[in-house]
């Protein structure tokens, strides 16, 4: 590989396949909330995200594996399938039971195929580029994330929430269709068998990756929150999107990701993740106490800023510290704590809002809370610590 170009054809390829599978599940997450109140939930909008990020994470330890030993890809068309699958789905999910289920098993879809694309990645991409490439990888996905929380309400309003399902179903099948006939990168594949389903207890876990898995859980708590919370809050401001939030963080995400990426080959993971920390925290602070538009998407834009510096960092610094062999379980330990940080902001979030908006300021101070402690973190021993990049 030419260590001067990380754009390939089978890294571009990967970049929009994720752009697609992003787009797809996003989409529909604005809608949620005010979907499940007709449905008379409005008092467990707190469990549209907890109870997909459940199976995602518990499904990681099994993707992870798969991914060392059946192969990258297989993995990542499963995730798609699963996505695809789960939006053609929703139209008859018509009570809550069956919604949840439901929300239970899209979550797999992400428990896949962002497992699979990572280890991918770090099998394509040399040392002295993986933070540029995982800025690149997320600036697609961010792409995705935009796009689908704008165009989702769009079409729930301009046809239906069934077609809205329709659509995110048909951008996942197309993110499989990208995926078929891409080569593999895993060397020595077995033969998908039940052997591979059962996990042992060493499996589970990489702690050579638990730093970085440790800063995304206490980083990824507010976004947990702010899917659960935001939509309300639009409503309240009188935004008519109600992704509106979500498409101006995330062009802001954009517009940082390729640079903080460059950032963290050149300068270090840690210094890079302490800035971008710090942007969070202000980002919340004033979130707590917007009072307008304005200000909301002011917000969303600070935070957008903070998340693309520390994405892509934390997940260079993940790939950094797991072994060679196992950097499928490496990228699953990182993202099951990812999932956990998720779903406790969104259980945590919907909980103490009670659907009482009197009760957002109280929402936020608590996930300013979690980013302190993120701070202290990159500042401790501990993390001081740990060897630097180029020592790797």
């Amino acid at each position: 590989m030419n260590n001067n170009s990380i754009y390939t054809l089978q890294f571009m390829l990967l970049c929009f396949s994720g752009f697609l599978f992003f787009s797809s599940f996003n989409m529909i997450i604005p809608e949620l909330p005010s979907h499940l109140e007709t449905m008379g939930g409005g008092d467990y909008k707190g469990l549209i995200i907890a109870l997909f990020t459940l199976t995602a994470g518990l499904s990681r330890p099994f993707s992870g594996k798969l991914a060392d030993r059946v192969g990258r890809v297989p993995v990542m068309i499963v995730g798609a399938i699963v996505c695809g699958v789960a939006g053609v789905l929703y139209p008859f999910a018509n009570t809550l039971w069956a919604f949840f289920l439901l929300r239970l098993f899209h979550g797999f879809s992400t428990g896949f195929k962002p497992t699979g694309t990572s280890a991918y990645v770090a099998d394509i991409i040399p040392l002295n580029k993986r933070g540029e490439a995982m800025g690149v990888l997320g600036f697609f996905g961010s792409m995705g994330m935009a796009a689908g929380p704008s165009i989702g309400p769009l079409i729930a309003k301009h046809f239906s929430l069934d077609i809205m399902f329709y659509t995110s179903a048909f951008f996942a099948v197309l993110s499989v269709l990208i995926l078929i006939g891409m080569k593999e990168t895993l060397k020595n594949t077995e033969r998908v068998g039940w052997k591979h389903f059962v996990v042992r207890k060493e499996e589970i876990y990489e702690p050579r990756v638990l730093s970085p898995s440790i800063m995304m859980m206490l980083l990824v708590f507010a976004f947990g929150a702010i899917v659960t919370v935001i939509p309300d809050i639009s409503d309240q401001m009188g935004l008519s999107n109600r992704g509106l939030f979500f498409t101006y963080f995330t062009i802001a995400s954009l517009m940082v990701r390729l640079l903080a990426g460059k950032a963290s080959d050149k300068y270090g993971r840690v210094p890079v993740l302490k800035v971008g920390s710090a942007i969070l925290l202000a980002a919340l602070l004033l979130l707590a106490n917007a009072n307008s538009a304005f200000l909301l998407l002011t917000t969303a834009v600070l935070y957008g800023v903070g998340v693309g510096m520390c994405s892509p960092t934390i997940f260079a610094w993940t790939i950094d510290l797991s072994d060679d062999k196992h950097r499928g379980r490496g990228m699953a330990t990182m993202y099951i704590f990812l999932e956990i940080g998720i779903g406790m902001g969104a259980l945590l979030g919907g909980w103490v809002y009670g659907n009482d908006l009197s009760n957002i300021p109280i929402v936020f101070y608590t996930c300013a809370v979690c980013i302190v402690t993120a701070l202290i973190y990159l500042f401790s021993k501990t993390v001081r610590n740990l060897p630097r990049v180029n020592e790797i």
